[in-house]
């Protein structure tokens, strides 16, 4: 039970995390670095982090003792593509096109897409409700997306849909990556993800890495280190432990949190006049999706509860 309780701990932490993220991750854009420059400093800055810590506790008899099995260096791999290139990418890209709170309520998403692949990949039994639910939540997304006014600042189709993307492809990583965790140490399987996400982020990133403006004010600085070292390093390390402990549906639950923490730290840090307009239509339908999850989540979650 304690263990439980530090995973839901965990992922809640990680999650007000990725709340601020929307916020702050916005700001060096464009000004200073671009969405692929970014993404490959975060990446590379989180990678040395996480195989410091690998060899810091090169000794602990949980890490020193675990051999990876050549079958499951390509699902690591699959890992590294889906949870660090591809969704960092779309997220980056979406969120220099498109609004904070945009952002954060199309990654609300993400637990639908994971009960879809869920029952694709793994044979996930698909009730009633839960057509319901991802029908409903899907209404919700797509209304989300079509509406508005996309002249308005920091809005944009393209960016709306850059970020659906986004979580599509987190989805598929949180799928690919719950076998790892009956098998490997949590420190472990990051490490090596992010290894092979960097394989693939490296050529992609390393043109605009030379276009930085490296004359930033220390408030953009403290973004940057925030993204790399908080985002990255810590929520992929708490995210992570939640997933060795917790299914991948009720991880994804807890993405429910972003839109609201997001509106809170952008109105909070002053950027209400760029946060792309809350409206009750908005709020409306992000509803649906809260409803549409509840409806798909809820059976996985008593199941949990009771497990423990």
């Amino acid at each position: 039970m304690a263990r439980q309780f530090y995973a839901h701990l965990a992922v809640f932490g990680a999650n007000l995390i990725y709340g601020l993220n929307y916020v702050l991750a916005k700001g060096p854009m464009p000004d200073y670095i671009q969405p692929r420059g970014f993404i490959f400093l975060r990446v590379v800055g989180a990678l040395a982090m996480f195989w410091l810590v690998r060899l810091f506790f090169k000794n602990n008899s949980k890490l020193k003792s675990i051999k990876i099995a050549k079958t499951d260096y390509v699902r690591l791999a699959l890992c590294g593509f889906f949870g660090v290139c591809l969704n960092q990418m779309l997220f980056f890209e979406g969120l220099f096109r498109t609004s904070e709170i945009n952002s954060s309520i199309m990654m609300t998403s993400n637990p639908l897409i994971v009960l879809i692949l869920a029952a694709l990949l793994i044979g996930e039994k698909v009730t009633v409700s839960k057509i319901i639910g991802i029908l409903i939540g899907g209404f919700g997304a797509a209304m989300i997306i079509l509406s508005g006014d996309r002249s308005a600042e920091g809005s944009s189709l393209v960016g709306d849909l850059l970020i659906l993307g986004n979580s599509a492809s987190y989805a598929v990583y949180l799928v690919l990556v719950k076998p790892l965790m009956k098998r490997y140490n949590p420190v472990v399987i990051i490490s090596w993800v992010f290894l092979f996400g960097a394989c693939f982020v490296i050529p992609i990133g390393f043109g605009q890495v030379q276009e930085i403006n490296w004359d930033m004010p220390s408030y953009i600085v403290g973004s940057i280190l925030f993204v790399i070292i908080g985002t990255t390093f810590f929520a992929y390390l708490l995210n992570i432990y939640g997933v060795s402990k917790l299914n991948a549906s009720v991880v994804s639950a807890y993405i429910y949190l972003q839109p609201v923490m997001a509106t809170l730290f952008a109105l909070m840090i002053s950027y209400d006049e760029k946060i792309g307009g809350l409206t009750y239509q908005k709020v409306l339908y992000t509803l649906l999706i809260f409803t549409g999850v509840y409806l798909v989540g809820k059976p996985g979650r008593i199941a949990t509860k009771k497990a423990g």
